[in-house]
C-alpha cells in the first residue's frame, strides 16, 4: 500500500521539477536577451537596476519600463525615454539592437519611445512574427519602411510617429489584414496616398499629419470602421475626401482643400472634432454642423466659406471651441454660442452684425464672394425664365464669338500692310500679373508651383557619417572648397553619381540633437528652383555625452559659378547679355519672395551678396547662402544690427514693414552690379552710382546707357533700361518704409523682360551664350 502511494508522488515530484527546470531556462536565455538591451540603451536610467538575479516577469510595471509575461514568455516590452532624448551615440548599431530583440520571439507588444534609437528601420523585426502592437515613435530612424514588415500579418498597431522617415508611402501598406491604427505623423513621407489604404477595412484610426504628402486623398467610405482621420499640415486636396459617416475626428487643417463641403458630413452624428481650418474651402457654410449631436470641437478659420448665421439658430449643447474667424460669413452670431466660454469662441474677419472681434463690412464678403467665383444664393425661377437666361448667355457668348472673329481678320490685315515685329511674349511663370501688392504679400496667395518649383531635387533625408566620407574621400583636402564663419566647405559624390556641397559646423556650444530638429525641420522645407537647397543633414556626436559635436549639411551642387563672375571683366566666357542679366534677377527675387513668404516662419534678414548667387548649367540663378537658423545660433550671427533670436520674438507685422526691406536693399545692390557690370566695393560706392543713376532717370537714352555696362551695348530697350533703373533706385532708398514690396520688384523685373523679349536692338549684343561648366567658384562661402 505504502510502495502503491509512494511512485506517483516521485511522478509529480519528477514532472514538477522538469516544468520549473524548462522554466528557468527559459526565463534564462530570455532574461540575457534583456540584459543585452540594457547593455545597448543609455536611457532611461531606471534599466541600471537591473542584473542576472532580476525576475523580469514578476517585477512591478512603471512609466518607463514595463514586461509582461504569459507562461513564463516575454509578450510585451515597454520602454519609454523622455521627451526629447537625445540621438544615442555614433558607435550605437541599430541593426545590433534588433539582431537581439528578435531573441524575444513571442513578443506581442512592442514600445522602445524617445530612447535615442537612429539609423535605417531594419527589416529583421519582422522575425518577430507575433507582432501585433509596435510603436517606436520619438526616435531618430529615418530612410523608407523597410517592406520586410508586410509579413507581420498579425499587425494590429503600427506607429512610427516623430521619426525622420521618407519617401512614398508604400502600396503595400494596405494589404494588412487585421490592422486597426496606423499613425506616420511627424516624418518627412511625400508623394501622394496609396489607393490600396482603401482596403484596411478594419482600420480605425489614420494619422497622416505633419509630412509632405499631397494629391487626392483616396476613397475611403469603405472604411467603415474609420473612427479618426488625421491628415493635418500636408499639401492634400483639392477635393474633399470620401469618407464614412462613424468617424469621430476628422481633421484636414493646412492642406489644399477648396471647393465645396459635401452635403453627407451632416450626417457625421459621431464626429466630435472637426477641424477645416486653413485650407481654400469656399461655398456654404453648413450651419448644421454647430448642432450635430455629438460635435464639441468645429474650427473652419481661414477659408472662404459663405452663408448666414441666425440669432435663434440652435447648436450642441457640450461645444467646447468654435472657430468661425476668417471667412465671408454674414447674419448674426447665434445666441447658443454665448453659452460657450468666450475664450474658445472666436468669429473675427467675417461679416456678421456684431461690433465683436473685428468685423469686416458687409460689402467685403459679397465682394470676396464674387472673386473668388461664389455666386449668390439665388430662388428657384421657372423653366421658362431659365431657357431665356441660356438664350441670352447663348446669344452673348456667339456675339463674343463673332467679335474675335472680325478682330482676328483685320489683325492678319493689318500685319500685311505694317512691318513685322516680335510679338511681345506672355510670360506664363509671372505669378504677380494680374494680382495686387498686398494679395500677394499674403502666402496664402502664392501659387504652390512658385513656391516649390523643386522639380528634379531630390528628397531631403538624413545622410550617415560614412557616406560623406567615402564622397568627399575622408574629407580629402583636394575636396576642400573653403571655409568661413559658417564652417569649413567640401565638394563630394555620392554613390549615385550626384555631386553635392558638404558644409561643416563645429559646433561653440553643447546641443543634444533634439535642439536641432525644428531648425532641421526648417531647413529641409527650404527648397526651390532659385535655391541652392539642402539635400540632407548629418549629426557627430561625442561619445561621453551624446552631444553634438559637428553638424554636416548637405546641399546640391551649383557648378557654373557666381553672377558677379558671369558679369564683371576679366573672365574668358562670354558675359551675360541683357535678357540673361533680367533672368538671373527674375530668379533672385523669386528666391527671396519663396524665403519671406513660402513657408512659416518666413527668413529675413539674408544678408544677400551677389557673390552668394550661383547660376547652373543652364544659368538658372540660385541663392547659395540664406539666414539659416541653425548657422545663426551657432554663430551667434547679427544681421543689420537685429539678432536671429531677437527676429524671432517679433511680430509678423514688424518682420514685414523692417526685416524684409533689409533683404530688398541687397537685392537692389544686386541688381546695381548687374547694370554697371562691375564689382562695388563699398556702400559709399553704391550711394554714388544710385544718385547717378536717379539723374540719368529724367535724362536722354544715351544718358541712361552710358551707365550700363559697356559690353552690352546697344542690344537692351530703353524701356527695359529705365524700368530696371527705376527698380534698383526704388530699393536703394534709405528709409526702408518707401522701399517697394519683393512682389511688387518682382512685377516690374517681369515687366521689363517681356519688353526686352518683344524688342529687337543692335544685333551687336551676339546670339545668346551657351552654358559652360568651368570649375568656377561653387557653394561660396559667406564671411559674417
Amino acid at each position: 500500500m505504502a510502495k502503491a502511494f509512494q511512485y506517483p508522488s516521485v511522478l509529480v515530484f519528477i514532472i514538477f521539477f522538469f516544468l520549473i527546470s524548462c522554466s528557468e531556462q527559459l526565463q534564462t536565455s530570455q532574461g540575457g536577451t534583456l540584459l543585452r538591451i540594457q547593455r545597448l540603451l543609455y536611457y532611461p536610467h531606471i534599466l541600471n537596476g537591473w542584473n542576472s538575479t532580476t525576475d523580469f516577469c514578476n517585477t512591478d510595471p512603471n512609466l518607463s519600463v514595463t514586461v509582461v509575461c504569459y507562461e513564463e514568455s516575454i509578450t510585451q516590452l515597454h520602454i519609454i525615454g523622455n521627451r526629447g532624448t537625445p540621438m544615442l551615440p555614433r558607435n550605437f548599431s541599430i541593426d545590433s539592437f534588433v539582431t537581439t530583440l528578435v531573441g524575444l520571439p513571442d513578443l506581442k507588444v512592442l514600445t522602445l519611445a524617445s530612447l535615442g534609437l537612429w539609423g535605417p528601420f531594419p527589416g529583421k523585426i519582422a522575425r518577430l512574427s507575433s507582432l501585433e502592437i509596435m510603436n517606436v515613435s520619438s526616435n531618430f530612424f529615418y530612410d523608407s519602411i523597410p517592406e520586410d514588415l508586410s509579413s507581420l500579418s498579425n499587425l494590429q498597431t503600427l506607429i512610427l510617429d516623430d521619426n525622420m522617415f521618407s519617401g512614398e508611402l508604400p502600396h503595400w501598406l494596405g494589404s494588412f489584414p487585421v490592422l486597426a491604427v496606423l499613425s506616420l505623423r511627424k516624418n518627412m513621407f511625400n508623394g501622394s496616398l496609396p489607393n490600396s489604404f482603401s482596403n484596411l477595412e478594419n482600420l480605425r484610426v489614420l494619422a497622416l499629419s505633419q509630412n509632405y504628402l499631397y494629391g487626392e486623398v483616396p476613397d475611403l467610405s469603405s472604411l467603415t470602421n474609420l473612427q479618426v482621420l488625421d491628415l493635418d499640415d500636408n499639401a492634400f486636396g483639392p477635393q474633399f475626401p470620401q469618407l464614412g459617416n462613424k468617424l469621430v475626428t476628422l481633421v484636414l487643417s493646412r492642406n489644399k482643400f477648396r471647393d465645396g463641403l459635401p452635403a453627407e458630413i451632416s450626417s457625421y452624428y459621431q464626429l466630435q472634432q472637426l477641424d477645416l481650418s486653413k485650407n481654400k474651402f469656399v461655398g456654404p457654410f453648413p450651419s448644421s454642423l454647430l448642432s450635430l449631436p455629438s460635435i464639441t470641437y468645429l474650427n473652419i478659420a481661414d477659408n472662404k466659406f459663405t452663408g448666414m448665421l441666425f440669432e435663434n439658430q440652435s447648436c450642441n449643447s457640450n461645444l467646447e471651441f468654435v472657430d468661425l474667424s476668417s471667412n465671408l460669413i454674414t447674419g448674426n452670431l447665434p445666441n447658443c454660442l454665448h453659452s460657450v466660454s468666450k475664450e474658445k469662441v472666436f468669429y473675427s474677419g467675417n461679416c456678421l452684425a456684431t461690433r465683436d472681434q473685428n468685423q469686416h463690412p458687409l460689402s467685403f464678403c459679397r465682394n470676396e464672394a464674387l472673386a473668388v467665383g461664389i455666386l449668390p444664393q439665388r430662388k428657384k425661377r421657372t423653366q421658362g425664365s431659365k431657357i431665356i437666361a441660356l438664350s441670352v448667355i447663348g446669344g452673348v457668348i456667339g456675339g463674343i464669338a463673332l467679335v474675335g472673329l472680325i478682330f482676328l481678320v483685320v489683325r492678319k490685315l493689318n500685319a500685311r500692310k505694317t512691318i513685322k515685329r516680335p510679338s511681345t511674349r506672355l510670360i506664363s511663370e509671372n505669378a504677380s500679373a494680374g494680382y495686387p501688392s498686398k494679395m500677394l504679400s499674403d502666402a496664402r496667395y502664392i501659387s504652390q508651383t512658385m513656391k516649390l518649383g523643386t522639380l528634379g531635387i531630390p528628397a531631403y533625408r538624413t545622410f550617415s557619417l560614412e557616406e560623406l566620407e567615402e564622397a568627399t574621400n575622408n574629407f580629402d583636402t583636394s575636396a576642400f572648397m573653403g571655409e568661413g564663419s559658417q564652417g569649413q566647405m567640401y565638394r563630394g559624390r555620392l554613390k549615385n553619381g550626384c555631386s553635392v556641397a558638404i558644409r561643416c559646423i563645429k559646433m561653440k556650444r553643447s546641443y543634444s540633437t533634439q535642439n536641432f530638429m525644428h531648425n532641421i525641420e526648417l531647413i529641409s522645407k527650404l527648397r526651390h528652383r532659385h535655391l541652392v537647397s539642402a539635400l540632407g543633414h548629418c549629426f557627430e556626436c561625442y561619445l561621453d555625452d551624446s552631444s553634438v559635436s559637428r553638424i554636416f549639411l548637405v546641399f546640391e551642387y551649383v557648378p557654373n559659378g557666381t553672377l558677379r563672375g558671369w558679369i564683371s571683366k576679366g573672365r574668358a566666357r562670354q558675359k551675360l547679355n541683357w535678357a540673361q542679366r533680367i533672368a538671373a534677377a527674375i530668379g533672385v527675387a523669386k528666391g527671396i519672395q519663396f524665403l519671406h513668404t513660402g513657408i512659416v516662419p518666413g527668413v529675413y534678414c539674408n544678408n544677400l551678396k551677389i557673390t552668394d548667387v550661383l547660376l547652373d548649367q543652364n544659368l538658372v540663378a540660385k541663392i547659395s547662402s540664406y539666414n539659416l537658423p541653425l548657422l545663426a545660433e551657432n554663430t551667434g550671427k547679427v544681421v543689420h544690427g537685429v539678432s536671429s533670436s531677437v527676429s524671432k520674438d517679433r511680430s509678423a507685422g514688424a518682420r514685414t514693414n523692417q526685416e524684409e526691406k533689409m533683404d530688398v536693399y541687397d537685392f537692389g545692390v544686386i541688381l546695381l552690379e548687374s547694370i554697371v557690370g562691375r564689382p562695388l566695393n563699398s556702400g559709399n560706392e553704391v550711394d554714388i552710382l544710385k544718385e547717378q543713376l536717379q539723374v540719368s532717370i529724367t535724362s536722354d537714352d544715351v544718358a541712361r546707357r552710358s551707365m550700363v555696362d559697356p559690353d552690352i551695348g546697344k542690344g537692351c530697350s530703353d524701356q527695359s533700361l529705365k524700368t530696371m533703373v527705376e527698380v534698383c533706385i526704388r530699393c536703394l532708398l534709405k528709409n526702408p518704409e518707401d522701399r517697394p514690396s519683393i512682389e511688387d520688384v518682382l512685377w516690374n523685373l517681369q515687366f521689363a523682360a517681356q519688353v526686352q523679349d518683344g524688342w529687337r536692338g543692335d544685333s551687336s549684343e551676339g546670339s545668346p551664350i551657351s552654358p559652360s561648366h568651368p570649375a568656377g567658384l561653387q557653394l561660396t562661402l559667406q564671411s559674417q
